[in-house]
């Protein structure tokens, strides 16, 4: 008895050693793999008992090692030891893997039918992760749906095939897993767009997932999933026309009295789909006489076909007219009230800037101030547009004065920033560059992306015009012209440009200024003129930075002013080609599908 413990004893001393053994062994053997000498590794990892050798952090290393020295037998007896030790690891992909680096791919797939033939409920996931891991998707895939076919589901592990079919790069696969996904579970519908959103990237995906959906709508039209799926694809589309149908149907479907056909239009009206917004504008109206979205579908209509005529050029003042004879009827049948004080707005401002008749703009938006129980939002909206009539009449202190009262009454919200813009032009108009910048760089953290936009435009006019010329002589004169511009003294601006590009040749700001030439060109009803100055920058390519805006200006004058379909549809291939970045990728693409003649 007493030498057993006497042994016992000395086993115990010795333990740490022996483990402190091992693991130097260890170090030493991956270090021998890391470096390639892998005869010396073999041997180190050789001595380490079964246990220590199948370890997960010592097996990857040692059987890189045999395979090294295409010692494949003893790979496979590894892998098989390991099988045994760990029978929860995924160490049957490991042995096909083996198999297949022997050059034996006739085992190896046989090897992975074995794996999936016994797979259970529990391996699914790491068998799946472990033939992807080793860049076999087509086998993942495998045993995604033997794992389905063990859970008697049509849609258990939806979401891993998807993800799988988006790496793959399989759009047909994808397209029927993802509606297979949403059918029975709406739940599931933010999941699979989000999806969809990363997956999609080129036409003919979209256009097969469009298909596909349009046939799902048919087939199913008590499923209203596929509806929904369709109309938001068709608004990635900007396809607004089709995802009014949708609208349409979810919102008969629904019984919202209009709601979803109102979003709709919104966003249609937003990017500038005029015909869309009205039509759906005008089905709220049609259908929806006592609904709760009548009076704001009068008065969107009459604002979406004033946005409509202001984007028509050249303006007509017979048109002008007629849209404020629109808007007095809106006044007539809804009443001067606090809902409808926008519409008093939207005359204001056609008064004063497409007609010249300031007193009169200025006498509704003081009535739209006076309003009682009128919002704060509408009420300095008013105060904008109304400092904006004083800056027409050359009041710089009276408009400085307004826009500042918005300014504090909307801290860090999207109408102060619009405010504290406006702000920062009238600074610009005076040459005042340096107080300006001073807003504008506040202004470039806006939380709205268009008035961060225009302010990192403005912000970076005045600093790449002013680092050389720290007068900014040229500058000033530009910001004169669009003073001009925006009093819409359009042939006094046209004339300040000439004069400008005569007296400052090849200056930094000639691309600018011929871009604005060609913009106020066409306002003015002189395409032909626009599409020369436009040529100017497109030619050149040392105006890189504004060739892409130049571009699509020039597409879109041949396609909306000259009517030369073919020449704007090369146009918009060419800014696609040309300019995958640019912010007019989407609205090119658009222009060129439907020039190409697809159905959209």
């Amino acid at each position: 008895m007493r030498r057993f413990r006497f042994a016992l004893f000395l086993m115990l001393l010795s333990a740490p050693a022996v483990a402190q053994q091992e693991s130097g062994n260890i170090s030493l053997a991956k270090e021998y793999t890391r470096k390639g000498e892998h005869e010396k590794a073999a041997f180190l990892y050789a001595r380490l008992p079964t246990d220590a050798q199948t370890a997960s952090n010592v097996l990857p290393d040692y059987l890189e090692t045999l395979q090294q020295l295409k010692r494949y037998k003893d790979a496979e007896k590894l892998v098989k030891r390991a099988q045994k030790a760990h029978p929860e690891e995924p160490y049957g992909v490991t042995l096909g893997a083996v198999y297949a680096a022997a050059g034996d791919p006739a085992a190896a797939i046989k090897q992975y039918e074995r794996v999936l033939s016994q797979l259970t409920a529990q391996q699914v996931l790491p068998v799946a992760a472990e033939f992807q891991r080793r860049q076999l998707p087509e086998w993942a895939e495998k045993t995604y749906l033997r794992g389905r076919a063990l859970a008697k589901t049509d849609t258990e592990y939806g979401p891993q095939l998807i993800q799988l079919y988006t790496q793959s790069g399989n759009s047909e696969r994808l397209m029927a897993e993802t509606l297979r996904l949403v059918q029975d579970d709406e739940r599931q519908l933010p999941f699979v767009r989000n999806m969809l959103q990363n997956s999609l990237q080129d036409d003919k995906g979209f256009e097969a997932l469009e298909r596909e959906l349009l046939s799902s709508v048919q087939k199913y039209p008590e499923r209203t999933v596929y509806s929904e799926l369709l109309l938001w694809l068709q608004v990635q589309r900007r396809d607004f026309t089709g995802a009014l149908v949708q609208a349409k149907a979810l919102d008969r479907r629904g019984r919202t009295e209009g709601s979803r056909v109102m979003e709709l239009a919104a966003i249609a009206q937003q990017n500038k789909d005029y015909e869309s917004a009205i039509g759906g504008y005008e089905y709220v109206l049609r259908e929806y006489r006592s609904g709760p979205f009548y009076a704001m579908a009068r008065q969107r209509l009459v604002q979406t076909r004033e946005a409509q005529v202001r984007d028509t050029y050249p303006i007509e003042t017979a048109k002008i007219r007629s849209l404020i004879g629109e808007y007095q009827q809106v006044l007539t049948e809804l009443g001067r009230t606090p809902q409808t004080a926008p519409v008093l707005r939207s005359m204001a401002v056609l008064h004063a800037f497409q007609l010249d008749e300031k007193p009169e703009g200025i006498k509704l938006l003081q009535e739209v101030i006076d309003m009682p129980r009128a919002s704060l939002d509408v009420v300095d909206q008013a105060k904008i547009d109304l400092a904006d009539i004083y800056l027409l009449r050359a009041e710089p202190w009276e408009a400085t004065l307004l826009y500042s009262q918005v300014e504090k009454s909307h801290k860090d919200s999207p109408l102060g920033y619009e405010a504290k813009l406006r702000n920062a032009r009238l600074s610009y108009f005076a040459g005042d560059f340096k107080l300006a910048k001073s807003h504008l760089d506040i202004l470039k953290e806006a939380t709205t992306r268009e008035i961060a936009n225009d302010a990192m435009q403005l912000s970076l006019l005045i600093t790449d015009n002013t680092a050389q010329d720290t007068a900014g002589v040229a500058l000033r004169d530009y910001a004169a012209v669009e003073q001009l511009v925006f009093q819409n003294k359009l042939p006094e601006a046209l004339r300040g440009l000439d004069a400008l590009l005569q007296k400052y040749p090849g200056h930094a700001l000639q691309d600018e200024a011929w871009l604005l030439k060609a913009q106020l060109q066409r306002r003015t009803g002189d395409y032909k003129g626009a599409v020369g100055t436009l040529e100017k920058i497109t030619a050149n390519p040392k105006y890189d930075v504004l060739s892409d805006d130049a571009l699509f200006l020039l597409a879109t004058i041949q396609e909306d002013n000259l009517q030369d379909k073919e020449a704007a549809k090369t146009l918009y291939n060419q800014l696609l080609v040309k300019y995958p970045g640019s912010i007019y990728v989407a609205e090119a693409r658009k222009h060129f599908r439907k020039l190409r003649g697809d159905s959209l």
